[in-house]
């Protein structure tokens, strides 16, 4: 079993975990140093490896004893320790020329550092390698129980272990062998249980901080560290230390069991102790530094797959109950009687949260379906409900903790979670459970009596490990902190559908929000294609020379600087944006691969619409200018930041550093304009601009009308790098070269402007403007993928879409919509993307559904 390695203190148990036991197994030796290199304590055993008395080494420099190489090298580890938990390794050290290799722990013991050696050998392993191979074989395996197996088998091929358990513990703090691999004709353990007492709060506190414990020897006999105490009269704490003796009750605890060497590994998922791998031996083990080093890694890399495996699961399981809750709401909303029905009631919310029966109470009144208790009952269970935490959901798996007198019905319903819906008078939805008969498997007799040792209770190990079957009886299923998860999330919408059914004002300001929704998807939806259109005109319309090209270039991204607005501030229906994401977004479109070379400090701050849309064109301007003339063309940087000041408007200043000598312009173009005017014509705001030789200074007020802060914002000002690197244009013009592309679009202009684009990327295009022209084109051709522009008229081009996906062909959808386009179920997942077309969005779009690189 997992050790417990630490002792109880019983005069004060609630004290902070910390081990220390002043003593070290025998393989290996402690030197234990101040910060200054001084000798503070070795353990007893160090003549025997480096044959130097202790007493001699005390109070002496290390460097006395050690060559600078050795001492250079462990300042350098001690270096890396990057928090107090850390252990730094260093495998295959030489401490004297010509000497044995030793492999070497670091660590920090309060106010000293604690080196501790062990014989090793050459290090020429690749760890990286090793744990990556282990880890695919993890992934390969489909279901948590295969992967708890696998997790077991590949700890014990690594260490080599008789036995090695994955070993569970649940909300009470016993614990369950769930999966084993060990050598034939030892017996099993996989399915017992083990008490919490085995297992000490205080070493659970340990195993939190100490990944790995190792017991190479239960008949060793330990060494003491001299002396014993400090300076200060304080010993040593060893609760990091790799080498340390365990306590005399787990080494009996141990024997009992007839093992002679253990080591466990910590599991911890969202930093909790989830359990640990187990490994027994029945001979004296001890697996090489380095090799428990790479198990240890190997069990932080199963706790993260586990943890995203959970993760997993709980997000497909509150999709289930979003799905039911959207179920809930759309049945009401046609019939509201459909609440007072136990049966419909109960067949949808145990699809999700399987029970054998519901109880409705509502203003007194009440209603079953299934295996329920009788009504008398039920009213108790009501009343001691009301007893319980308000407006939460409460569960047990034994009613008889929550009312007596509860045996006679414990066959129909011995557990219950109770789902509260109002608040006065008290409401419930109660799913009940039947009780679960089962014999639990015990490693020894759970309830065996507090026996006194030396060390006065509860510090006498079990001498019996004999199978013990226990009889549950009056309980049920427990309910999963999942389920309780999912209860909470019902619990919210069958209080809307309460609220709903007492107030017809809320239905009817939900289905003014969802017209108000739909109404806004349809004016986004127009404003980009009109952007794209306009963006497509003045593409398609340029003649061919270097002073028109360069105006449509300009103009170009003005456009797209109000389009990128657009859409930030149409992401959530038309309201507040973030000014950092405005920054981001003009450093990613313009400094690709160098958005650093922008730096931006503030406190969070959103620009309301109008604003938004004017400091998109501002801010684009100021950046494109310094990329032509200003700090950004070279190798230097800009700075934005932002304060409020009392009368709580918005104070943004713009400088650049690190650039050419500036002088003030000859003369005032459009871009300029924008600079100096818009915010004080369109906002009612102040702007300056200075050109000074150093580089352009400017600063902008925008009146606190405009501004949102974010709400309950007390903080400083958070100071932000750049924004991080994103996908762009592709650097290999030629990327699609060969392919051939089906384009679906009903608007000439847009349809032009993707046309140049796919071309530039050396497709070969077949465009086509209606669902009869796509399909003559795909009877006569054979296209590699396509763009399919969902809305087509008064068509779509969902048609095409199943046509597409019937005949293995890639595809992906574009649409003025964007985040709010609708795909039918069939559909849902492909990529979406957002019009009006660029270079950026396609050419990322197409990667991801092909998996071309664009790079060179």
């Amino acid at each position: 079993m997992p050790d417990s390695t630490i002792q109880v203190d019983l005069t004060n148990c609630d004290r902070e975990p910390i081990h220390l036991l002043g003593a070290i197994q025998p393989v290996g030796f402690l030197i234990a140093v101040s910060r200054d290199w001084f000798v503070a304590r070795v353990s007893l055993n160090i003549q025997q490896y480096l044959g130097f008395e202790p007493e001699s080494m005390i109070g002496n420099l290390l460097s006395d004893y050690f060559p600078a190489g050795m001492i250079h090298e462990l300042r350098n580890r001690v270096a890396r320790i990057g928090s107090p938990d850390t252990i730094e390794r260093w495998f295959g050290a030489r401490l004297r020329e010509g000497g044995r290799p030793f492999d070497i722990a670091v660590h920090f013991s309060g106010s000293q550092i604690v080196i501790e050696a062990e014989p090793g050998h050459e290090h020429n392993g690749d760890a990286t390698s090793t744990v990556r191979g282990l880890i695919a074989r993890l992934d390969s395996r489909a279901d948590l129980a295969a992967f708890y197996r696998e997790g077991a088998r590949q700890v014990r091929a690594l260490l080599e272990y008789d036995r090695v358990m994955v070993y569970k513990f649940d909300a009470d703090g016993a614990g369950e062998v769930i999966a084993e691999s060990c050598k034939p004709g030892i017996g099993s353990f996989l399915g017992l249980h083990y008490p919490a007492s085995d297992i000490p709060k205080q070493a659970r506190e340990l195993y939190k901080r100490n990944l790995i414990r190792l017991i190479r020897d239960v008949n060793s006999t330990p060494v003491e560290i001299f002396p014993s105490l400090d300076a200060h009269g304080r010993p040593l704490d060893l609760s990091l230390s790799v080498l340390r003796s365990v306590s005399p009750i787990h080494v009996e605890y141990l024997k009992n069991m007839g093992v002679q060497a253990s080591l466990s590994i910590s599991i911890l998922v969202d930093g909790e102790l989830w359990g640990m791998f187990a490994c027994h031996h029945y001979t004296p083990r001890a697996p090489t530094f380095e090799r428990r080093s790479i198990c240890e890694l190997f069990a932080q890399m199963f706790s993260m797959r586990l943890e995203s495996r959970e993760r997993r699961a709980m997000v497909e399981y509150e999709r289930r109950a979003r799905d039911i809750s959207d179920q809930l709401l759309g049945a009401v909303a046609s019939d509201e009687t459909l609440l007072n029905d136990p049966d419909w009631l109960g067949d949808i919310l145990t699809s999700t949260i399987p029970a054998d029966g519901v109880g409705v109470w509502i203003n007194g009144n009440y209603a079953f379906s299934g295996l329920t208790p009788p009504t008398d009952d039920f009213r108790r269970i009501v009343r001691a409900l009301n007893g319980t935490a308000a407006g939460k959901v409460f569960a047990t798996d034994r009613i008889g903790s929550l009312i007596d007198r509860s045996d006679h019905f414990a066959k129909e319903a011995a557990g219950l979670l109770a789902i509260p819906i109002s608040r006065s008078p008290r409401d419930y939805v109660v799913l009940f459970r039947s009780e679960m008969r089962e014999s639990v498997r015990w490693a020894g007799d759970p309830r065996k009596p507090v026996e006194y040792g030396p060390n006065g209770p509860r510090l006498t190990p079990r001498e019996s490990f004999a199978e013990w079957l226990e009889l549950v009886e009056g309980r049920s299923k427990p309910f999963t902190q999942s389920e309780l998860r999912i209860a909470e999330t019902l619990r919210a919408t069958l209080i809307e559908v309460v609220l709903r059914l007492a107030d017809e004002a809320a239905a009817q300001r939900h289905q003014a929000n969802a017209r108000q929704e739909l109404l806004i998807a349809e004016l986004n939806h127009r404003v980009r294609n009109i952007l794209g259109v306009i963006r497509g005109l003045i593409r398609q319309s340029q003649p061919d020379t270097d002073e028109v090209k360069e105006f449509v270039k300009v103009v170009d991204g003005r456009i797209h600087a109000l389009a990128r607005a657009h859409n930030q501030i149409t992401d959530d229906h038309w309201g507040p944006a973030p000014l950092q994401a405005l920054i981001d977004a003009e450093s990613s479109a313009f400094l690709a691969g160098k958005e650093r070379m922008i730096l931006s400090e503030g406190p969070p701050a959103l620009l309301n619409p109008q604003a938004f849309s004017t400091m998109a064109l501002v801010i684009h301007e100021l950046v494109t200018n310094s990329i032509k003339y200003g700090s950004l063309s070279g190798d230097g940087i800009a700075r934005i930041s932002w304060h409020f000041n009392e009368g709580k408007d918005l104070v943004l200043s713009w400088e650049e550093i690190g650039g050419p000598i500036v002088s003030p312009p000859k003369r005032k173009g459009f871009g300029t304009t924008i600079i100096e005017r818009s915010v004080p014509y369109d906002l009612g705001g102040k702007a300056e601009i200075h050109y000074e030789p150093t580089g352009v200074r400017a600063e902008f007020c925008i009146p606190s009308r405009h501004i949102s802060a974010p709400r309950n914002f007390k903080g400083p000002a958070v100071k932000l790098p750049g924004p991080p690197s994103q996908t762009h244009a592709p650097t290999r013009p030629d990327f699609l070269l060969g392919q051939s592309v089906l384009l679906v679009e009903d608007s000439l202009i847009i349809a032009l402007d993707a046309e140049d684009i796919l071309t530039r990327f050396g497709a070969d295009l077949s465009v086509a403007s209606t669902t009869e022209a796509a399909h003559d084109i795909l009877d006569q051709t054979k296209i590699d993928f396509a763009i399919l522009d969902i809305n087509l008229g008064d068509q779509t081009s969902f048609g095409i879409a199943n046509r597409l996906h019937d005949a293995g062909t890639p595809f992906f959808f574009a649409s003025g919509y964007g985040e709010q386009a609708k795909l039918p179920d069939e559909h849902r997942g492909k990529i979406v993307v957002q019009k009006p077309y660029t270079s950026h969005n396609l050419a990322r779009a197409i990667e991801a559904l092909l998996g071309l690189s664009t790079e060179s």
